[in-house]
């Protein structure tokens, strides 16, 4: 019998979660150097230039300086923010910025991150990774404002305490939050953050979709079962399913939950039906993406998932993120059967 993604209810120990701060294994080899800047965006080039530079600044500023009794104590982290549109390459600089730092350091998702805070608690948290030459903090967002205001006192600190920080998102520093909430309520904060970075603009197509065709058609549901059935490792879920079980999971059990899945494949797939569902199956679309674990359904289209209310809405660039990063899985999967 298939397995099923629903019949799996990992458990995850919060002291956990800091060691699982690592990169994708997609990203386990990458470099500055294997990265290949398009010759038509100069930013490109620029950001690697960027990166190595940011990595250099860092080492000095954990060296610290010696105090007038010979102790040395670290120097005030430094921050680097890649701004750009999706798949122009700003997670394989950040991973090539991870793998130059010295251990211990940390590479998680702006989501991951908030977890780890939750899980351990912000004076835990703080103990933990101010030990850290660097935090890596992929796809940064700001959901609500209590996000805003816990990273922001959270990186306030821990650069304080000499830990650089490298991040990447698809919003200027100085923008976060704008069209989700009331940013005038918590706008102090976003500035404050703000601050700590030093902003580089990554510009270029999205690499996932370069001369590439639309989103594969769905399959029957009866050639995703067979497909399942005969894909050693593979899981089969109907897609309401999924939903409702990812509901009973909190967020930072999904990496769990794709562990060692070689082919996910969900039938019936349709639209979102509302945002706290949009949500969540954006946090598995991360996963599923970062395990580098391909994607068939049945039912609709992978670009349809969520709707064009949801796109019009706060969360937008969250949302075409996940269709850009399902629709790669979806062409991986098609090529490899």
């Amino acid at each position: 019998m298939t397995a099923r993604l629903i019949d799996r209810s990992p458990q995850v120990p919060p002291e956990a979660l800091v060691d699982q701060m690592v990169p994708p294994p997609m990203f386990d080899d990458v470099s500055f150097d294997s990265y290949i800047p398009d010759p038509d965006e100069p930013s490109q080039a620029a950001a690697v230039e960027a990166g190595r530079e940011f990595v250099d600044r860092a080492q000095k500023a954990r060296a610290g300086k010696k105090s007038l009794f010979g102790k040395k104590t670290p120097g005030q982290g430094v921050g680097l923010y890649l701004d750009g549109g999706f798949g122009v390459g700003k997670t394989h600089l950040l991973a090539s910025i991870y793998h130059q730092m010295p251990e211990p350091k940390a590479f998680a998702t702006f989501v991951e991150l908030t977890h780890v805070v939750g899980a351990l608690g912000f004076t835990a948290s703080v103990e933990r990774l101010s030990q850290h030459s660097v935090i890596c903090i992929d796809e940064f967002e700001l959901d609500d404002p209590g996000d805003t205001m816990l990273v922001s006192r959270l990186l306030t600190e821990l650069t304080a305490k000499g830990v650089s920080i490298a991040a990447t998102s698809n919003t200027l520093p100085g923008q976060l939050g704008e069209g989700r909430f009331a940013a005038q309520d918590f706008l102090r904060e976003i500035r404050k953050l703000a601050g700590v970075f030093d902003a580089v603009r990554v510009d270029g197509p999205d690499y996932r979709h370069r001369d590439l065709p639309p989103a594969p058609d769905p399959h029957s549901d009866a050639e995703l079962a067979e497909l399942a059935e005969r894909t050693e490792g593979a899981t089969l879920d109907e897609f309401d399913a999924l939903c409702k079980h990812l509901g009973t999971l909190h967020p930072s059990k999904y990496k769990a939950l794709v562990e060692g899945v070689t082919l996910a494949c969900v039938s019936g797939v349709h639209a979102a039906p509302d945002q706290t569902v949009a949500l969540r199956l954006v946090v598995l679309a991360d996963r599923l993406y970062d395990a580098n674990i391909p994607l068939m359904v049945s039912g609709g289209k992978l670009d349809e998932l969520f709707t064009e209310e949801m796109l019009a809405g706060g969360y937008r660039k969250k949302y075409l993120r996940a269709t850009s990063r399902l629709l790669a899985l979806s062409r991986f999967a098609e090529s490899s059967n």
